[in-house]
């Protein structure tokens, strides 16, 4: 590994790429720290301190959320966008088509998706800004008080700039080559959380004691051990291809495989399903503030419903089977891979080309979903069950976070490797 990474420090471009992408990475944190004018950071901080939901939905802004800044609303609306490019491909047969044109066609669908994440941007700033103005965030009356007209532009402003700027930003790391720029700047968010995660842990070190804290770590380690073992795992679907003869030359008659990945969807379902959720509690806290007293109690308790550790962890898990499913065969469509097959002269052997090939895959892909899917809503509720033990929430495995920093350094490291075999050295 040490001769890798001094074969890496040695050829100045790919130093100079990684020197860069660490220069941008940098600036991300850096938006992150500029807070927004009217912030009351003492209220700020506690109101944190006592919200869960809040509190997930901050990983995904890499801390900007807690912090209020420029960059509160992290890469979110771009990655929305891309979701909702994605959905109306398959309802827009016009778009499905672009997608399907080569780079230009891709490049096309991105400057949309870049157009889409402008308001997309500026409506979620204005409602979390409405939210935290108005008190709806339960416990977040004091943090934005008194807002005019002219800050309420410039907050919304500046927000929906922030996003705009990480944006092209990750846009700008991709182009590197060194991994997936926005799972980058995620990755970097919540890699820099862990100081004062270690912190947290240190204060509650004479509660809990030596033998805790060290079970904790060897789970910690079990569940990266996991995480890396699930990201990886393929079923390998054996593909033959047919002799075939054009002019003068023998084509085909090679075997090989289709490899479908047990976790396709990634960790997109964990998105789809904190949004979810957070939309019904945050419309609750809002209207808990609504003068006709029945509307306030039955917003006040869809506000303690969801404030249920139980309950959310219930549907929180639920929730990510559903949308892994979902997302899934928005990625993956057997027909069109079993159509790609036939049109190649390829065969799942024992199978006839076509409608039992897709039927076949469509079997397959169910099961190995399910494994993926109850995999990803452990892992979603990890925190929770860990906090249920151990009656500590300083003491919990954001199992989001250590999926999403598993799969950034795998994906990282592939594409630092690719880099090092175009220059004739071999991979780590």
């Amino acid at each position: 590994m040490i001769n890798k990474l001094i074969q890496i420090w040695r050829l100045k471009d790919l130093r100079h790429k990684i020197l860069m992408v660490l220069l941008i990475l940098a600036v991300t944190r850096i938006l992150a720290a500029i807070p927004i004018p009217g912030v009351n950071a003492a209220a700020l901080r506690q109101f944190f301190s006592q919200n869960q939901l809040f509190g997930l939905l901050d990983i995904f802004s890499g801390g900007g959320l807690s912090n209020f800044s420029i960059a509160m609303l992290g890469v979110g609306p771009y990655i929305t966008a891309s979701i909702i490019m994605q959905l109306l491909a398959i309802i827009i047969p016009t778009l499905g088509q672009l997608q399907k044109e080569g780079e230009a066609g891709r490049a096309k669908v991105n400057q949309y998706m870049r157009y889409l994440t402008v308001p997309l941007a500026a409506l979620q700033g204005f409602g979390t800004i409405t939210l935290f103005s108005r008190g709806g965030g339960g416990g977040a009356a004091n943090i934005l008080t008194g807002l005019t007209s002219s800050e309420w532009f410039i907050i919304i402003l500046s927000v929906t700039a922030g996003t705009l700027i990480l944006m092209w930003l990750g846009e700008l790391i991709t182009e590197y080559g060194i991994g997936n720029g926005i799972s980058l700047i995620i990755f970097a968010g919540i890699v820099s959380q862990l100081p004062s995660s270690t912190a947290r842990i240190g204060s509650i070190y004479e509660t809990l004691g030596l033998p805790t804290i060290i079970g904790f770590v060897l789970l910690g380690l079990a569940v990266i051990l996991g995480v890396v073992i699930m990201t990886e795992a393929t079923r390998n679907i054996p593909v033959s291809y047919a002799k075939r003869v054009r002019g003068n030359k023998l084509y085909g008659g090679v075997n090989t495989h289709l490899p479908i990945r047990v976790n396709t969807a990634g960790v997109i379902p964990i998105i789809f399903a904190i949004s979810i959720l957070l939309f019904p509690g945050i419309i609750a806290n809002f209207l808990s503030q609504a003068k006709t007293e029945a509307v306030a109690d039955f917003a006040r308790s869809v506000s303690q419903l969801f404030a249920n550790t139980t309950f959310y962890g219930a549907a929180y898990f639920l929730l990510v089977i559903a949308f892994t499913y979902f997302y899934t065969a928005v990625v993956f469509n057997p027909e069109d891979i079993a159509d790609n097959l036939q049109k190649q002269g390829g065969f799942v052997p024992g199978l006839r080309p076509g409608h039992q090939t897709a039927e076949f895959l469509y079997r397959v892909l169910n099961r190995i979903t399910l494994a993926g899917a109850i995999f990803l809503g452990l892992i979603a509720v990890l925190p929770f069950l860990m906090q249920i033990v151990t009656k500590a929430q300083a003491l919990t495995i954001g199992g989001t976070s250590l999926l999403i920093v598993v799969a950034v350094v795998i994906e990282t490291v592939k594409q630092i490797e690719s880099q090092l075999l175009m220059r004739d050295y071999e991979g780590f």
